[in-house]
């Protein structure tokens, strides 16, 4: 019972702060902002997907392995 009771103490403690945030609540669209940009912009144009251009199990295998290990 006390655990639960903990938890929920914590829950209620971070959710309090956030509310009462001012500049903190910009701050933190500024940082999911820019993790937006990172991980799904920058996938996009730059990170292309190697594997689906080899199209099945062994070709996919293969490429990667011969990406990995020395000739």
């Amino acid at each position: 019972m006390k655990r639960n009771n903990l938890f929920l103490r914590v829950i209620r403690f971070y959710v309090d702060g956030f509310r009462s945030m001012t500049v903190g609540k910009v701050l933190w669209a500024v940082i999911l902002i820019k993790l937006f940009i990172i991980f799904v912009v920058l996938k996009l144009f730059f990170f292309p997907n190697f594997i689906d251009e080899h199209k099945g199990n062994e070709s996919a295998a293969q490429y990667v392995s011969g990406q990995l290990l020395p000739k």
